[in-house]
């Protein structure tokens, strides 16, 4: 197992669960603690306590109604794979006394199976179908945690900041797009702390490398399934032109270099490709031809600060204009200034948080971009793609700055 075990191989459980319940008490106190908690507890503790949480009680759980957790099962990228994490999770949880638990990259407990004893221990904690584990919800526990740290997480008695979860473990890992790095929810096992197994870990890193891998052949099937549809189309319409599916993803080019993802596509709407200039998506099916609107490749975009952050274009007859986040206008202004070389996640994870420590935060913030933005960034490394200028325009600032 990876470096994240709560316990070490040998160690006396229920020792170790009267060390952390004094540990817990005396951090959550002021106190001094017999040992010093672990660097991924004592964060998630300082975070629960800024947030105001008290320990001492269950805190609000505020399950959402079936039908809206109905509704976010039928829409989770994780629907495909919940087969593979039933198969390996599963039966193990049926028979042993822990719970296999599957949420949404919000928290938001979508799936959960395990023996009936362990499920009826689980209701009375609100540990359920519809609760929000996070972090800010139900204080520090494996999925917020693991949400908040962006890394697996596995917890073990008093290291959880409610008392009444002390007597759990848990072992959370998130599931990422395997092409996108975008999160799309987390894996978790848990149950009594007292039967935690070090071969836990590995079971929930092995149930997660199998679900990505086969979203990864979903993604692929689903390309090529987009393909063989649209071929007729394709061998009929002349110049350059990509085939994408709903999500932007590109499933055939022609003279055009290829690219593996532009802005997510609607009807009516002109979308940016660098290579192409202004495109206008038509529907092919069940996916989308993407081909040049007017002549020239070249793409002069500004980043307008002078309020919310708004992206638009200047080189086109027609306004193409597009809100951003905070966020997504603060990685293109770093974009902008790194040139033609580019930046990695761990530069842009200092640049943004002050530690090279949230590489995979920073994959998932330039997935979201490049959904919005579409191919006007390119990744290996983080740059604007050739053709692109970026201009910044700032509050209170006569002039800009631009980069080619």
């Amino acid at each position: 197992m990876t470096g994240y075990s709560a316990i070490a191989p040998g160690t006396d459980l229920s020792q170790h669960a009267r060390v952390l319940v004094r540990v817990h008490d005396a951090v959550i106190g002021g106190g001094r603690p017999p040992v010093r908690p672990r660097a991924v507890v004592a964060r998630s503790w300082s975070r629960v306590l800024g947030l105001g949480l008290d320990p001492s009680r269950t805190n609000a759980r505020e399950p959402l109604v079936p039908a809206e957790v109905e509704r976010r099962r039928r829409g989770s990228p994780l629907l495909p794979v919940i087969g593979e994490l039933r198969q390996v999770l599963g039966s193990a949880a049926d028979a042993s006394a822990f719970l296999l638990v599957v949420t949404d990259a919000d928290g938001v407990i979508l799936w959960r199976e395990g023996s009936a004893r362990v499920r009826l221990r689980a209701d009375a904690l609100g540990f359920t179908e519809g609760a929000r584990w996070t972090e800010g919800t139900v204080g520090t526990n494996a999925i917020g945690t693991a949400l908040a740290e962006a890394a697996p997480v596995q917890l073990f008695s008093a290291e959880h900041f409610e008392q009444a979860q002390h007597p759990w473990y848990c072992t959370a890992a998130p599931i990422h797009h395997p092409v996108s790095g975008e999160l799309l929810g987390i894996v978790d096992v848990s149950g009594p702390a007292l039967t935690l197994h070090p071969v836990i870990g590995a079971l929930v890193e092995t149930a997660v490398r199998l679900a990505e891998a086969q979203l990864w052949r979903h993604h692929e099937q689903r390309l090529e399934r987009l393909r063989q549809s649209a071929s007729s189309v394709l061998a009929t319409v002349p110049g350059p032109l990509l085939l994408v599916d709903d999500h932007g993803w590109v499933a055939h080019q022609s003279g055009i270099a290829a690219r593996d993802r532009v802005a997510v596509p609607r009807g009516g709407t002109l979308i940016a490709v660098p290579g192409l200039g202004l495109c206008a998506p038509e529907r092919v099916g069940e996916g989308w031809l993407v081909r040049p609107r007017e002549a020239g490749a070249e793409i002069a975009a500004e980043l307008d600060l002078t309020g919310p952050p708004v992206l638009r274009l200047r080189s086109c007859s027609e306004p193409w204009v597009t809100p951003l986040t905070r966020r997504h206008a603060d990685l293109l202004v770093l974009l902008q200034r790194a040139g033609r070389t580019g930046l990695g996640a761990a530069r842009l994870s200092t640049a943004l948080f002050g530690d090279d420590q949230h590489c995979v935060t920073v994959r998932a913030e330039i997935s979201r971009l490049r959904k919005v933005v579409g191919g006007l960034v390119t990744t290996n490394p983080y740059r604007l793609a050739p053709g692109v200028t970026l201009t910044v325009t700032r509050p209170a600032a006569d002039r800009s700055q631009a980069i080619r």
